[in-house]
């Protein structure tokens, strides 16, 4: 009976939310260009925010629940769908499916909350404050290279990367996920401005005179 009822408040819960770029959804539909360059929202990732000083017991704690911590700048940590970034020496951003959110029944962040304990750190559920962009495609990496600080050459930027950066002067995290495939993290407050910026980006794409 209470397993039913549980379901039922996370059917509820889903249909009740609205993503940060949900108002763009139709216009990432029509804005991408198969074969060239999409862009979607990945609605609803379960990321936590993680502080701790990984040569602690705390920090290899920690580690436990996630598999591991990566160790420097760029480097991600993954473990099946649950990923690390890494945000600074003691600073990491914990980003998995949005099952494992305890308000659809999934314990990672209280299985990280009791990792911690009494350790010094802090464990933050960060999921609201960002949403997840996801732009693919052979022409991805030229329509960031129109407002991203980085240096976007694969020489540099491997993939399995993620960076800070600033993509169209909006603050993000840069994530490559593939040789074509970008995950682009901003807080939700900027989701609107980027979208629209990205598909700004992409419109010359569409045209039967690019190649």
């Amino acid at each position: 009976m209470a397993e039913t009822a549980a379901l039922e408040n996370s059917k509820k819960t889903r249909m009740a939310r609205q993503s940060p770029a949900s108002l763009l959804r139709a216009a990432f539909e029509s804005g991408s260009i198969a074969g060239v360059v999409e862009l979607n929202e990945l609605a609803f990732l379960t990321m936590v925010g993680v502080r701790v000083d990984p040569n602690t017991e705390a920090g290899t704690r920690i580690s436990s629940v996630t598999g591991g911590l990566p160790a420097r700048s760029g480097d991600v940590y993954a473990n099946g769908e649950t990923a690390v970034l890494w945000l600074g020496p003691a600073e990491f951003l914990v980003v998995a499916p949005s099952e494992a959110h305890e308000s659809l029944g999934g314990d990672l962040i209280q299985a990280l909350r009791a990792a911690l304990s009494d350790g010094e750190g802090q464990v933050v559920d960060l999921s609201a404050n960002r949403t997840t962009f996801e732009l693919t495609g052979p022409r991805a990496r030229a329509v960031l290279e129109k407002g991203c600080s980085l240096d976007l050459h694969p020489r540099v930027l491997k993939t399995g990367s993620a960076l800070s950066t600033e993509i169209g002067n909006i603050p993000a995290i840069l994530w490559k996920t593939g040789d074509e495939t970008y995950r682009i993290f901003p807080r939700a407050s900027f989701a609107d401005f980027l979208g629209r910026w990205l598909l700004d980006a992409m419109r010359e794409y569409g045209s039967p005179e690019v190649p």
